[in-house]
């Protein structure tokens, strides 16, 4: 599976809308791929919206990135986003594809999104310590997606939903504890350069 994580930045009061107008622009009749998720930022950078969208293949993708930058109003918030980022990612190769919570099961409401810088060679690294690592790590608490980054720096983004922020902690902790998280050997192909938002789904938000 493909991914794009979009990120916008919005001005105070505006969220509800923008969601809702999030959701009609990625279930238009001329869109491409599926929306995921729709998340508005708790803890780390604020004001922010991020929109996971999924996509069967590159080329989808790369259609729907084109649709959305020809757009004279991007996600249908040209006129309310202060600015937007948009990046692909393919996830690892032996992860699920994201899908809804009505399917998955896979609830927050709180989501963590981290991002991590890879050294260089350390990809495909990462990938297999993580299927070696998170089969364990999700008797915890669920890994809703890991996917390599296809543009910008190096790096990987993976996505985690928990009851509450304290379970997030709790999780984490006994994770350390028990010795199974972070995956042996995985620090060592990762740089200093990582990321921590906290965020919880809108309403329009498949992932819940």
């Amino acid at each position: 599976m493909f991914y794009e994580l979009s990120t916008m930045t919005l001005p105070f009061g505006t969220a509800a809308q923008a969601a809702a107008n999030v959701q009609a622009f990625a279930t238009a009749p001329d869109a491409r791929g599926e929306l995921l998720a729709c998340w508005f930022t708790d803890i780390g950078t604020l004001n922010q919206m991020i929109v996971l969208r999924g996509f069967d293949d590159l080329a989808t993708l790369r259609a729907e990135r084109a649709r959305t930058q020809l757009s004279a109003s991007p996600f249908g918030c040209g006129e309310i986003f202060q600015s937007l980022e948009q990046h692909s990612y393919q996830g690892f190769p032996w992860m699920k594809p994201v899908r809804p919570s009505a399917e998955s099961g896979i609830r927050g409401p709180v989501y963590e999104i981290r991002t991590y810088g890879i050294k260089p060679g350390g990809v495909q690294a990462t990938i297999d310590l993580w299927e070696q690592a998170v089969p364990a790590r999700e008797e915890i608490s669920p890994c809703v997606v890991a996917m390599v980054a296809l543009d910008g720096p190096l790096r990987f983004t993976n996505i985690w939903a928990y009851p509450t922020v304290d379970a997030r902690g709790k999780a984490r902790a006994d994770a350390v504890a028990k010795g199974i998280w972070p995956p042996k050997g995985g620090p060592a192909h990762l740089t200093t350069a990582m990321t921590s938002t906290i965020a919880l789904p809108t309403a329009v938000s498949p992932l819940q």
